[in-house]
C-alpha cells in the first residue's frame, strides 16, 4: 500500500513543532542552570561575609585552653537551637567553640592544609542539608590550624530555584501555546494562495471554470497559474482538434461505405450478405471508437448540463418510434437535473440505452432519471425476456451477441460503458421490476 505524502501545511506545522519541543526546553534548562548558579553564588557570599564575621571574632585564651567568640553575628537565628543557621570553630579535635543554635551537635570539618576558603554541601542536625563556608586560620596563640565554619540550611535557596522553575516551565508552556498558535496561524495564512489555487483546480476539473483564476496570486503562484493555464489551453486545442478530426473522420468514411454497401447489391447473394455484414462491423467499429474519442475530450473538462433540455429530442424520437411499435414509453425525468457530461455524450448514452430496450420489450419501455445523493441515477427499464447474470456479463464486451438473430452488432452497451467509465460513473445491470432488464447509470451531478 502506498501511503500518501504528508500535505505542506501539515510538514510546515511539525517542523516548527519540532522546533519547539526541542528549543525551548533547551532554552528552559539554560536558564534554570543559570538562575541555580546565580543562587548559589549569592548564598555563598552571604555566608561569606558571615564567615568574616565570626573571623574577626575568634580567640584563643591559653589559660582556659579554649576558644571565644568576641563578636555576635547579629542573627536571632544562630542563637535558636536547631534553625538551620550555624557557626562553628573548631581545630578538627577537641577544641571548638559552636553557636547556641548546633546545641551539642557538631558541624563536619575539612581538614585542608591549603589557605582560603572553600564551599561545600554538607548534613547537619537531624540531617539538614546544609551549605557550608569554611576558611582555616592561625592564632598566634595556638600552634595548629583553625578551621572557621558557617552553615546554613539548603531550603531558601532550593525553594528559590524551585518556584523560579516552576514559574519558568509554566511561562515556557505558555509561550509554546503561543507559539505554535501564531506557527498554525502564519502557516494557514501563508497557504492561503496554495488553497485558493487548488479550489480553482477543482473548479477547473469540475467544468465551472474554464481557466485558473491569476488575480491577487502572489507573484510565484501566478507564473504558476499562467503556465497551467497555457497547458489547459494547448489541451482544450488539442482536444477540439481531435473531435473535429473524429468528426470529419467519420464523414469521410460515410461515402465509401455507402458505395460499397451499394457494389454488394450487385454480387450474388452468398458474397453479398458476407460483403455487408463486414460493412457492418467497419461502420459499428468507426461509430465505437469516434463515440470514445468524443467522450475522452469531452470529460476531461465536463461542466454542468441540464438533462431535460438535452435528451428531449432523443425522448421523442424514439417516443414515435415506440408508439409505431406498439409500445408503452413512460419518462419521469427531474425538470431541474444536472450531470456533469458533454451533452452529445449525455444524447448518445440515453439513445443507446433507449434503443436497446425498445428493440427487446414486449410492450412497456420505462425511462427514470432522479437525483441520488451527489449523482443523478437513470434506470431504463423493459419488460422483455431479461438477461441471465452470465449474459449481463457479456453484454458490457465490446462486440457480444445474446442474440445473433437481431440486428445490429452489440456495441451500443459497450460504448454506453465506456462513456460512463470516463466521467466516472457506474453502470450496472440487474432484472426488472417489469420482468426485463434494468439498465442504471449513476454520474456526478
Amino acid at each position: 500500500m502506498i501511503r500518501r505524502p504528508l500535505s505542506v501545511g501539515l510538514r510546515l506545522w511539525i517542523a516548527a513543532l519540532v522546533l519547539v519541543l526541542v528549543i525551548l526546553p533547551l532554552a528552559g534548562l539554560a536558564l534554570a542552570y543559570n538562575f541555580r548558579q546565580a543562587v548559589n553564588h549569592s548564598f555563598d557570599e552571604r555566608l561569606g561575609s558571615l564567615l568574616n564575621v565570626v573571623l574577626a571574632g575568634v580567640r584563643y585564651d591559653p589559660l582556659a585552653d579554649q576558644l571565644v567568640v568576641t563578636r555576635s553575628l547579629g542573627d536571632a537565628r544562630f542563637d535558636r537551637v536547631f534553625s538551620g543557621w550555624y557557626w562553628q570553630a573548631s581545630d578538627g579535635e577537641m577544641l571548638a567553640v559552636t553557636s547556641r543554635s548546633l546545641w551539642d551537635q557538631r558541624l563536619a570539618v575539612r581538614l585542608s592544609a591549603t589557605p582560603g576558603q572553600v564551599a561545600f554541601d554538607t548534613t547537619g542536625p537531624r540531617n539538614t542539608p546544609l551549605r557550608a563556608m569554611q576558611r582555616p586560620i592561625l592564632l598566634a596563640s595556638l600552634g595548629r590550624p583553625l578551621y572557621v565554619t558557617v552553615a546554613a540550611s539548603r531550603e531558601e535557596p532550593d525553594a528559590e530555584v524551585r518556584s523560579f522553575e516552576r514559574l519558568l516551565g509554566v511561562s515556557l508552556l505558555a509561550l509554546a501555546v503561543l507559539l505554535l498558535t501564531g506557527l498554525a496561524l502564519q502557516i494557514r495564512w501563508g497557504l492561503t494562495p496554495l488553497r485558493r489555487m487548488r479550489a480553482a483546480l477543482r473548479r477547473v476539473e469540475a467544468g465551472d471554470a474554464a481557466r485558473l483564476d491569476e488575480q491577487g496570486l502572489p507573484g510565484e503562484l501566478a507564473d504558476l497559474a499562467t503556465a497551467m493555464n497555457e497547458v489547459i489551453d494547448k489541451d482544450q486545442r488539442l482536444i477540439e482538434r481531435g473531435r473535429s478530426a473524429a468528426g470529419n473522420l467519420a464523414h469521410a468514411l460515410k461515402t465509401p461505405v455507402a458505395v460499397l454497401q451499394t457494389q454488394a447489391d450487385r454480387l450474388p447473394p452468398e458474397q453479398r450478405e458476407q460483403l455487408r455484414a463486414e460493412l457492418a462491423r467497419i461502420d459499428d467499429a468507426v461509430r465505437h471508437h469516434l463515440a470514445r474519442a468524443s467522450a475522452a475530450g469531452g470529460a476531461a473538462l465536463a461542466g454542468r448540463t441540464r438533462v431535460m433540455p438535452v435528451i428531449r429530442p432523443v425522448l421523442d424520437g424514439l417516443g414515435r418510434l415506440a408508439s409505431r411499435r406498439g409500445l408503452a414509453m413512460e419518462t419521469a425525468v427531474n425538470e431541474q437535473l444536472t450531470l456533469r457530461i458533454d451533452p452529445q455524450d449525455l444524447q448518445e448514452l440515453v439513445g443507446n440505452l433507449l434503443e436497446n430496450a425498445l428493440g427487446w420489450a414486449r410492450a412497456r419501455v420505462r425511462v427514470t432519471l432522479e437525483r441520488d445523493g451527489e449523482q443523478g441515477l437513470l434506470c431504463i427499464e423493459d419488460d422483455g425476456p431479461g438477461m441471465t447474470a452470465e449474459q449481463r456479463d457479456a453484454a458490457l464486451a465490446r462486440g457480444a451477441r445474446l442474440d445473433e438473430q437481431r440486428p445490429g452488432s452489440g456495441l451500443g452497451l459497450a460504448i454506453v460503458a465506456e462513456l460512463v467509465t470516463l466521467y466516472g460513473g457506474t453502470l450496472t445491470l440487474d432484472e426488472s421490476p417489469l420482468g426485463g432488464l434494468r439498465v442504471s447509470v449513476a454520474l456526478r451531478r
